[in-house]
């Protein structure tokens, strides 16, 4: 078994990328992103997406368009469970401010999470199996992580063809988008045409064995009323015990017993809430101004 990693380079905002596609895909070996931390030839990929500005903070007006850069490499759930999920994993850091240098000794497999805001607006919450191995009975936003295989990468590859190796960085990218609508589908029964395409919010590592996990928000056509029912169904509702839809205080207070990457997702939650609100007033502002 085998993961993808992560370094991160250009994060800021919040960005959009459409889907294509089933949301199928065979689960027969299961591969993981890992962020590289060291300078390491041709054992990485660099995937950008594109972020188009609101025009806040003088970016240059609302066409510019910056990216998110990561540095994905190949780990495995061996090298995971021996460098993050040791009991001396801090062993493993190195001193530095620098995040990739700092993890650049451990596995670090990237992990996703999606925010699913019903019709209702209510978040949808799993809490998890006392069985499984990360985290037995904690609360968590529905997820788990992207996979190399869905984009034929099963082994460290250097590709010196410029044509090739974009192909594969937008195959790469497309990944990160489709492979958290598969998770929200395999953990809660939701329909892919029941939900929207994901907007990326954010990476979020948390301080317990620095595992990352980049987190989504999604909106469901469902009303919460009717999420137990498809839940019922999952095809991954052994990992959870019980699914919540909840409001945005009763999350709050749910977060204290969620990991700390999923503490974080809510956290990048927040932010992407308060930032809508104040486009909006700025916008409303704006339209006084002009009456």
């Amino acid at each position: 078994m085998s993961f993808w990693n992560l370094s991160i380079s250009g994060l800021g905002g919040f960005l959009e990328i459409a889907r294509s596609g089933s949301s199928s895909r065979s689960r027969s070996r299961r591969f993981y992103f890992s962020g590289l931390g060291e300078e390491s030839t041709g054992q990485f990929i660099i995937v950008q997406w594109p972020k188009v500005q609101d025009g806040d903070g003088g970016s240059g007006g609302t066409n510019e368009v910056q990216h998110v850069c990561l540095r994905l490499g190949l780990t495995d759930y061996r090298t995971f469970v021996g460098t993050n999920l040791s009991s001396l994993w801090e062993k493993f850091l190195v001193t530095s401010q620098d995040d990739s240098i700092r993890c650049r000794h451990t596995s670090s497999p990237l992990g996703n999470g999606a925010v699913i805001e019903t019709s209702d607006k209510k978040i949808i919450v799993l809490r998890r199996s006392n069985n499984v191995g990360e985290f037995p009975g904690h609360y968590v936003f529905p997820g788990g992580h992207p996979e190399p295989t869905a984009v034929g990468i099963d082994y460290h590859q250097l590709e010196n063809n410029v044509q090739t190796g974009e192909l594969l960085n937008k195959k790469v990218t497309q990944e990160m988008f489709d492979s958290i609508i598969c998770e929200v589908v395999e953990e809660t029964g939701i329909p892919a045409s029941s939900l929207s395409p994901p907007l990326f919010i954010g990476i979020s590592r948390r301080e317990l064995n620095v595992r990352p996990a980049m987190f989504f928000f999604v909106k469901c056509s469902h009303h919460s009323d009717d999420i137990p029912r498809l839940y019922s169904s999952a095809e991954d509702g052994f990992e959870s015990t019980q699914l919540h839809t909840v409001s945005l205080d009763e999350l709050k207070m749910m977060t204290s017993r969620m990991p700390g990457c999923h503490h974080g997702g809510y956290a990048l939650y927040e932010l992407m809430l308060q930032r809508l609100k104040n486009i909006k007033e700025t916008s409303v502002s704006a339209k006084e101004d002009d009456t």
